[in-house]
């Protein structure tokens, strides 16, 4: 089967909205992605941004993977990381080098845009994305933190 890949724009949000399906369905968290979807002008305005990629893989049906992520702008230096925040494949799609093609296509783009590496993270259980992310990086063994943010009362 051959599949389309697609760097979303301002004018595709009907996409960005099926990724989140997408993310929903393969993470097994629906209702982080689909119980308060934002606007259609919020995601065109996201999808508008320099700083903000979203890539689809698309096959006759619609969405079948994707990946969202961030450049950020270092101020050490003059260049650029790319931060992949998600990214997955339809169960029945996987295995069929989807998540590997995204990544190199975001490596184009990130050449491209002047960035010098491309991270993310992956959960210790999460054996799939390890092994892809080790195919085609280095391995770095950190921790992550979340620190809640609570607005001032």
């Amino acid at each position: 089967m051959t599949y389309y890949y697609k760097k979303l724009t301002s004018s595709d949000v009907d996409l960005l909205k099926q990724l989140l399906s997408v993310f929903g369905q393969a993470f097994n968290e629906p209702d982080t992605y689909q119980s308060k979807v934002p606007s259609e002008k919020y995601l065109g305005a996201l999808l508008a941004k320099e700083h903000f990629i979203v890539l689809v893989a698309l096959d006759k049906d619609g969405v079948v993977g994707g990946l969202v992520a961030y450049v950020l702008d270092k101020f050490e230096q003059e260049r650029r990381e790319i931060y992949i925040y998600d990214l997955a494949v339809l169960k029945e799609y996987q295995r069929r080098g989807i998540a590997t093609h995204l990544i190199l296509k975001l490596r184009q783009i990130g050449s491209e845009l002047g960035a010098y590496i491309i991270f993310v993270q992956a959960d210790k259980v999460d054996t799939a994305a390890i092994k892809l992310y080790e195919s085609l990086g280095t391995r770095e063994d950190v921790f992550n933190f979340d620190i809640e943010v609570k607005a001032e009362q």
